[in-house]
């Protein structure tokens, strides 16, 4: 399914919900550990690891590179994960805060030194939080916006969060670049539900926890686009890597 670091755009997880919580916290204290992902027609991918939730700039790939050189100012880094982008970027001098619906997740940012990092889901962000120049969705995170819906509803908060020149850095994958014959099935089943083709209904499991399911979206160029429209927001530019991965930057209608 390559699908990356998904928790959800959810409250905050209990414990026997934190699946990728407990998944990068075990990598953390040196065990294998790994993530197992379930979609809604019983469709079951497994994960290579919690390594990359980990890597170290030089270990990045060049669109990830390539990316960061457009963050400025104060940073907001939605699905942190194990903080590898919010760390880098602190070691830069960026003001960073990196949030998550998963207590460990966070937990192990802060252990691996990230100064503000809290519990806080997608849906929950609010003007508190301060305002910020740069919000960072990498990790195939665009996907956390989870319907076409509830991105146009997260955008305009994104919107009052945000300074004039803002951009978002978000990361995701073309659902059309495939050929697995599942996947373009599961395709034709959204299309029935009329939801978006690269919709997912997933959750993740890992040992004895498991996530609730939730909505995790992907999206073409031309589907992100449509959804920007009639919003403050527009495509400034693609970062294109192979497989049909890309990363968008995503700039104020000024």
């Amino acid at each position: 399914m390559k699908v990356s670091k998904i928790t959800g755009g959810r409250q905050m997880l209990k414990d026997w919900q934190d699946a990728f919580g407990h998944e990068i916290y075990d990598y953390f204290n040196g065990e294998r550990s790994y993530e197992i992902v379930e979609r809604d027609d019983g469709y079951i991918d497994i994960s290579g690891g919690a390594k990359n939730y980990f890597s170290e700039y030089s270990e990045w790939q060049e669109y990830e590179k390539e990316a960061m050189k457009y963050v400025r100012g104060k940073v907001l880094d939605i699905g942190c994960g194990a903080g590898r982008h919010s760390l880098y970027l602190q070691d830069k001098d960026y003001k960073v805060l990196g949030i998550d619906n998963s207590p460990l997740a966070i937990q192990v940012c802060k252990e691996r030194g990230l100064k503000k990092a809290m519990v806080l889901s997608i849906t929950q962000i609010n003007s508190r939080l301060g305002n910020f120049d740069t919000i960072l969705m990498m990790g195939n995170n665009f996907g956390l916006f989870g319907s076409f819906k509830r991105a146009r509803w997260l955008l305009g908060k994104f919107e009052n969060i945000t300074t004039k020149d803002a951009l978002i850095i978000a990361e995701t994958r073309d659902p059309y670049q495939t050929q697995l014959k599942e996947h373009l099935e599961y395709h034709r089943l959204n299309r029935k539900r009329n939801r978006m083709p690269g919709q997912l209904r997933i959750r993740v499991r890992y040992k004895r926890y498991v996530t609730p399911w939730f909505d995790y979206l992907l999206v073409s160029k031309d589907e992100m686009a449509l959804i920007l429209r009639d919003t403050n927001w527009r495509i400034r530019k693609f970062i294109d890597r192979n497989g049909g991965v890309y990363i968008a930057i995503i700039e104020k209608n000024l």
